[in-house]
């Protein structure tokens, strides 16, 4: 406690001397608190504004400030490598996982990943297009992998165990009592394929095949809209018992998934088209840049969840629900964090993932690079290698899957050039509430500066800081960007909500094949509440809410709706399920610039 007080006495002088990232911490708020407590919680940033820290969430930052070493010329540091000799039950698994243990058989040996030159170009296959001897090879690896003991770091309940660490708290931001979390940043893309390649190789191994490939499955075109067969077959390492039942072929997927909705009524060519439409939203004209793709920056010392990159948001959320199972309390295995990697098909889902990283970046125009802040480059993960050593590797290796020698199969991409127009006539009249006359009649007022509650579909005015951007900005190919921030869910609830631009009447039954549908935001459940008396339990445990925000671009639904010369437009929300028990909290919907 004198510790404690020691830094909150020094506050101003720390936070004095703080980059500016690091002051605008996550989770801090404008005080509504009593003025008493606010004197004694108050840091001035950069700019003058003030916030309220509670003093937990201050002592995490003066930590992170001192750890990080911070000087005036200081700046965050790369994520380090997490501690193995501190790896712990996880902090945001079930809490009716029982004796969950994620953690990896414990070397404080690491040596550094040197480029495999030696290794052939593989070429991942599409999982719809596979032969019979691929499916026998495939089927062989994996069998093998199950054989090896558990406690072998190559074996595949350790490698379904290295989602469940790296995921849901079993680690620490390197000697930080701060939760390291991979999801909703921009780590998603990069640790994720440092976890398929390592994943890869090993299987390969296995058979003695340094060709061997994983398979995609590709659900973003309709050869490929069902669930792989060669999964699907009981008895095989291949299969998985918790699934849902109701989605094995020749169902096809829904890419904008709600677990909490009643099933879909969408006929199959209308599934293909509200899948392709998403698609175009996600990958093309909601990320043109490459935060709103990849996600928010995540520095050492600061909180986890920034938020996540469209790509992440959907169709990756919707498609581990899809697949997870109902009848489970957490939607085992593919719904929730922790037991995701349990089911073969999450490596088959996350190629596809990662295909579409290749794909964004071959879209053209000058912002679908990858970053280059040495944060993000240097920042380091460990995986156990083919030969069971522990491997240190860092995000900037990563890149470029010809470093790591793979490649995707070509496959037809139907979504690419899908730009929606608008051409139904209920769309049209809907629209007609979103005009500027409508808005200048009062019809729709302004979101409001207190945090509301997402159970219905909420309908706001949000006004354009300038009508349009600037030849300059065109020329920097600058976006215009819808930012919901403060949205706050449970932690073990699979949220969904879809995002209209200038359709004050959309509702959970509107099509999102319309023109209007700018994207959509997902929690892939990473713990669960079970009543008063676990929460009595797991009082000292992780915050069972997570707080994000979300991010789109939105300049071409603005070209393409006539808009881009008004001043306001109308942005709605809509739940996608029931949320009345647990629901969504949205603070602040506003327009930004990338």
């Amino acid at each position: 406690m004198e510790s404690l007080n020691l830094v909150m006495t020094n506050s101003h002088a720390l936070y004095a001397n703080l980059p500016q990232p690091v002051c605008n911490l996550g989770g801090v708020s404008r005080s509504s608190r009593t003025s008493a407590r606010r004197r004694n919680n108050v840091v001035w940033c950069k700019g003058g504004e003030r916030l309220w820290l509670d003093r937990r969430e201050l002592l995490l930052a003066s930590t992170s400030a001192i750890a990080v070493g911070v000087t005036k010329k200081a700046a965050a540091k790369p994520m380090p490598p997490p501690d193995l000799s501190k790896c712990h039950k996880p902090d945001t698994a079930p809490a009716d996982a029982q004796n969950l243990n994620c953690c990896p058989p414990y070397s404080e040996k690491a040596v550094d990943f040197e480029l495999p030159i030696n290794l052939p170009m593989r070429v991942r296959p599409s999982a719809h297009d596979v032969s019979d001897k691929y499916v026998e090879t495939y089927t062989r690896a994996v069998q093998l992998m199950r054989e090896l003991p558990s406690d072998d770091p190559r074996s595949f309940t350790q490698q379904a165990n290295v989602h469940c660490a790296y995921c849901d708290g079993a680690y620490y931001e390197g000697s930080l009592p701060v939760e390291l979390q991979i999801h909703n940043s921009w780590f998603f893309l990069p640790w994720h394929r440092w976890y398929l390649y390592f994943h890869e190789r090993i299987l390969a191994k296995l058979v003695g095949d340094d060709n061997f490939a994983l398979p995609f499955w590709n659900w973003d075109a309709p050869a490929g809209m069902t669930f792989p067969s060669m999964y699907s077959h009981q008895g095989t390492p291949l299969y998985d018992e918790l699934r849902n039942p109701d989605h094995m072929p020749p169902t096809k997927i829904d890419l904008n998934y709600s677990p909490n909705e009643n099933p879909s009524t969408l006929t199959d060519p209308e599934l293909v088209a509200s899948n392709t439409n998403l698609m175009y939203r996600q990958i093309v004209s909601g990320a043109k840049t490459t935060k709103l793709f990849q996600g928010q920056p995540y520095r050492y010392g600061t909180n986890p969840d920034p938020g996540a990159g469209t790509l992440e948001n959907a169709p990756h959320g919707p498609v581990h629900v899809w697949t997870g199972s109902p009848a489970q309390p957490n939607i085992e295995d593919m719904g929730n964090f922790y037991s995701a990697a349990r089911d073969p098909v999450f490596f088959a889902h996350h190629a596809n993932v990662d295909r579409m990283w290749t794909i964004w970046k071959s879209l053209g125009g000058k912002r679908r690079v990858d970053f280059n802040e040495p944060d993000y480059l240097q920042s380091e993960f460990l995986f156990y290698d083919e030969n069971a050593r522990l491997v240190r590797v860092k995000v900037a290796d990563a890149l470029d899957p010809k470093n790591l020698m793979f490649s995707y199969q070509k496959v037809d991409i139907p979504w690419i050039n899908a730009r929606p127009k608008k051409s139904s006539v209920t769309t049209q009249v809907a629209s007609s509430f979103g005009t500027p006359a409508a808005i200048a009649a009062g019809h729709i007022a302004e979101f409001g500066s207190r945090a509301r509650k997402l159970v219905v579909p909420i309908t706001a005015l949000v006004k354009r800081p300038k009508k349009k951007r600037s030849d300059k900005e065109i020329e920097d190919e600058t976006e215009e960007v819808l930012v919901i921030e403060g949205i706050e869910v449970k932690r073990g609830v699979a949220v969904k909500f879809d995002v209209f631009i200038n359709l004050a009447e959309a509702d959970s039954n509107t099509a999102i094949s319309c023109p209007e549908y700018a994207g959509t935001f997902s929690n892939v459940p990473h713990h669960h509440e079970h009543g008063d008396e676990s929460a009595k339990e797991n009082a000292n445990k992780k915050n069972p809410f997570r707080k994000s925000s979300f991010r789109v671009g939105i300049t071409e639904i603005l070209e393409d709706l006539g808009a881009t010369e008004d001043e306001n437009i109308v942005v709605t929300l809509v739940p996608k399920g029931d949320f009345k028990a647990n629901p969504i909290k949205i603070s602040s919907i506003k327009i930004d610039y990338d």
